[in-house]
């Protein structure tokens, strides 16, 4: 792992605040936090040096820290990561220092730990020294020149793998994501539909091979949803370090890809902050919308998604979204983190097929389509290909269960902020439902087809609200006497008013149904003869 591999994670949100190509480039073997003034004796060379800078205050002259960065440079400090916890920021003095000494300088957020950096640095280097236990390559020099020319010259994935292979006889082979879609194969490799990709990729140990199929997970560094993996289905005669480094050349490919997406997130976050505002000026939204390569007139399906409210989870169905929507053929989109949590995606429902994981020029948040999925020419095909492909993404990770919430079609850019509300909506419901049941669960306005499901997506604490105020005192649950007056209730609704299957239901007599029914009126004010009063409890019941 080298210093400049530290800045291209977002998840650390490293800056760097001086250091020179030559210097950025320095390989890493290792990383030492501490707050001595003369750390050099407990230094190995080629360390990255954590420091929270406790050592240094305001008050301090310049020739403190210049030792501290001599101190570095003499033990061969590979760089110097500084948090900003202790004063706020780097001290200017700091990278002046470091500018004379010679020792890239790396700022480090508050919100990223020095544990997570560590952590890191060690995860990566066991994922390479997996991939290159010896001293040398096993690819042949001329092939690893030829690939590192064609990934500076941004050649599409299908060229990168059919060029790595070559040498091996050509023969069957795919980069699959994490949901089965097909980012490569070569010209031997028949299309492989996502669902029986993934099911391979999940009957499959990452970093084994069997004697009849190899699958190799492509980046240590990768979330759960954007994983690559090299998945050769026949036997094939090569050595694993070989597979290794091939698998390393998709993972160059797919950091340049997360940095172009990366910039794509901007016009996007803006964009779904238009549609979230009630009153966006009439121009600003066609802007933002060709500002992310989206049509300015519509229709257009907005998805919402929730990954659970712990850290990293709005990144992370970021992350799994734009993977899942990659899967329809010919669809833009684009997909951003909310405001509010979770994420959201506008996808454009006119076909305008944007190329295969390239984005389209000039439209930097244009969504790719993805191999092995149906095609998809209508608001309601996208819907059912997504719910098709939910499972799958939900194999992704063990640990966390998706939901989502899908929109009705929005015929223009004004209706952006109906349909957003419509897919939140619905997204409400599926995490209601699915925590009911522990399932994961994708949820479309169209499936709120009954009175339960309609109340599924209202929040919680509105639902709480309304049933205590419709039940009145029968809300206390406390109460033994209220308990049996809901639950006569509750049967007697199910039986739509039925005095003697309700009787017959509790094994009751038919005169105290009546009395209990007259109790429940009472009490709550409502007279069950009347259809709108007799809804107005069903609802509160589910409401409870």
């Amino acid at each position: 792992m080298h210093v400049e591999d530290l800045l291209r994670l977002e998840s650390l949100d490293l800056t760097l605040l001086w250091g020179s190509p030559p210097l950025l480039a320095r390989e890493i073997s290792g990383v030492t936090a501490t707050d001595l003034e003369d750390p050099g004796r407990f230094l190995q060379r080629g360390e990255i040096v954590l420091s929270g800078l406790v050592w240094w205050s305001a008050a301090d002259e310049g020739a403190k820290a210049d030792r501290f960065v001599a101190a570095l440079r003499d033990a061969g400090a590979a760089a110097l990561l500084a948090g900003e916890e202790t004063h706020g920021t780097v001290p200017e003095v700091l990278v002046d220092a470091c500018r004379r000494h010679g020792i890239a300088l790396l700022s480090v957020p508050v919100h990223t730990s020095f544990r997570a950096i560590t952590d890191t640095v060690y995860l990566r280097q066991w994922g390479d020294l997996s991939r290159r236990p010896a001293d040398h390559y096993a690819l042949p020099e001329n092939v690893r020149g030829e690939l590192s020319r064609l990934l500076a010259d941004g050649a599409d994935p299908d060229t990168l793998l059919t060029r790595a292979v070559a040498h091996l006889g050509a023969p069957p082979c795919y980069v699959l994501s994490a949901t089965g879609r097909t980012v490569a194969r070569t010209p031997a490799a028949p299309p492989l539909p996502a669902r029986q990709a993934a099911r391979r990729l999940k009957a499959a140990a990452p970093f084994a091979a069997a004697p009849a199929s190899t699958t190799l997970r492509v980046d240590p560094d990768a979330s759960p949803y954007g994983q690559y993996y090299l998945h050769l289905p026949g036997p094939v005669d090569a050595p694993p370090r070989m597979l290794h480094e091939i698998a390393e050349v998709f993972a160059q490919y797919r950091q340049g890809l997360l940095r172009r997406r990366a910039a794509a997130r901007v016009p996007a976050a803006e964009l779904l902050d238009l549609a979230a505002a009630p009153r966006p000026g009439p121009a600003l939204l066609p802007a933002a919308l060709r500002a992310c390569g989206l049509p300015d007139h519509g229709p257009y399906t907005v998805i919402a998604v929730s990954m659970g409210a712990e850290e990293g989870a709005a990144e992370a169905g970021a992350e799994a979204l734009d993977e899942l929507l990659r899967h329809l053929p010919g669809r833009r989109f684009a997909t951003a983190r909310l405001a509010t949590g979770g994420a959201a995606a506008v996808i454009a429902t006119d076909s305008g097929a944007p190329g295969a994981e390239a984005p389209v020029p000039g439209a930097p948040c244009a969504g790719a389509p993805g191999a092995g999925a149906p095609a998809a020419d209508a608001p309601g095909a996208v819907v059912a290909t997504l719910k098709g492909l939910w499972p799958t993404l939900d194999a992704c990770d063990d640990a966390t269960l998706p939901y989502g919430g899908i929109s009705t079609p929005a015929a223009g850019p004004q209706e952006l902020n109906g349909a957003l509300e419509q897919a939140r909506y619905a997204l409400t419901a599926a995490v209601r439902a699915g925590s009911a049941d522990g399932t994961a669960q994708l949820t479309a306005v169209e499936d709120l087809t009954t009175l339960d499901a309609l109340l599924a997506g209202i929040p919680a604490d509105v639902r709480t609200a309304f049933g205590v105020h419709a039940l009145g005192p029968l809300a206390d649950g406390t109460n033994p006497s209220h308990r049996m007056l809901l639950e006569t209730l509750d049967t007697f609704l199910a039986h739509n008013g039925s005095w003697a299957r309700t009787a017959e239901a509790l094994h009751l007599h038919v005169n105290t149904v009546h009395y209990r029914i007259g109790r429940v009126e009472l009490l709550t004010g409502r007279d069950l003869a009347r259809l709108d009063h007799k809804l107005d409890l069903k609802a509160a019941l589910l409401c409870r």
